[in-house]
């Protein structure tokens, strides 16, 4: 199960990084209009301070700090940087799972994210859904505003 979520997560962060760096005009990562209150900028530092929150803290004890508010509110970071971002959070995740044992999993995850506890693999697969969910959102907001 834990080569399944580092195969996943390295998947789907790489995709992250390749969304972003195809956007043609960098201004657009940022953008939002009347119906896309998120830009893909923003999207992507929340998905970076969602897993270095809870994996890289919470699992890893990397001691990030999360600022959620400045997740949606900081603007125009050079796409460079935004992946770099992600690829440093990709090394971090390797590096959190690669220490986890089939135990840990099954484990109960330390925080109390929703209203009930959970085992570490469940928030895990649960953190993947996340990730994926905000990609598909990048994705079309790429199609759709970078013309």
């Amino acid at each position: 199960m834990i080569e399944s979520l580092q195969s996943l997560y390295n998947r789907d962060l790489n995709k992250l990084k390749t969304e972003i760096e195809a956007y043609q005009h960098e201004a657009v990562i940022w953008k939002t209009d009347q119906n896309i209150s998120n830009s893909a900028g923003n999207l992507c530092l929340h998905l970076i301070g969602n897993l270095n929150h809870f994996i890289g803290a919470c699992l890893g004890n990397t001691g990030y700090i999360r600022n959620r508010d400045l997740e949606f509110s900081l603007k125009n970071i050079p796409k460079t940087e935004l992946t770099e971002k992600v690829e440093a959070t990709l090394t971090m995740i390797n590096h959190v799972l690669s220490q986890l044992t089939p135990e840990d999993l099954e484990k109960e995850y330390p925080l109390v994210v929703f209203e009930d506890k959970m085992t570490t693999g469940y928030f895990l697969i649960h953190l993947i859904t996340h990730l994926d969910y905000h990609l598909g959102q990048i994705n079309y907001h790429r199609r759709l505003l970078d013309i």
